[in-house]
């Protein structure tokens, strides 16, 4: 399975549209509980939905100029990062509305206050694995395999061809770098 999947990357890559069609089809039920994921974590408040998460991510990917995708750990992390970036513009945009645009009329019970991300968090979060993305590629990978898709030690140490102990220290190394970064937002430039 993995093999059929390095092809139609391979394939697609080279810009056979129906391979990237075969791919994002094969991968659809995967990406799908990715995004769920990640707009469960936004609180019951978000306004995007699953489905249209994953669909404006395909279209982002589907149009995407020089980026390769060498295989499946690759592919992942990079529609994890597009989620992210179309969660953050999503909770950007309301925050705007709510600073003197259109405004948006909610209720909010208290013990649901706490799950919804704030938007400046939110904002430092995705700004920080951006830097961490320029400085350690790999561990920025590791990080968005981990926390954005949600796949276990074993499985991102088969994905990239190393030992479970390795992506556990990078894990860590990513972890306290983005903690770093958040706690002292002067240091993203």
């Amino acid at each position: 399975m993995e093999a059929t999947l390095d092809a139609f990357m391979t394939s697609a890559d080279q810009g056979d549209r129906a391979a990237a069609d075969t791919l994002f089809d094969s991968l659809y039920s995967e990406l799908h509980r990715m995004a769920r994921r990640e707009l469960a974590k936004q609180g019951p408040f978000q306004s995007l939905g699953v489905t249209t998460l994953l669909h404006e991510a395909y279209l982002s990917i589907s149009g995407r100029d020089g980026a390769v995708f060498p295989d499946r750990a690759r592919f992942m992390a990079y529609a994890s990062r597009v989620m992210r970036g179309l969660i953050i513009d999503d909770v950007r945009r309301r925050q705007s509305q709510k600073r003197g645009g259109l405004f948006e009329v909610t209720s909010l019970g208290t013990d649901q206050a706490e799950s919804v991300a704030d938007a400046q968090e939110l904002g430092h979060i995705g700004d920080a694995l951006d830097e961490l993305a320029k400085v350690d590629a790999d561990l920025a990978q590791i990080v968005d395999l981990k926390f954005f898709c949600g796949f276990s030690f074993a499985e991102i140490a088969a994905m990239r061809g190393v030992s479970e102990r390795t992506v556990q220290r990078d894990w860590e190394k990513g972890r306290l770098y983005l903690h770093q970064a958040i706690a002292d937002p002067r240091r993203i430039a």
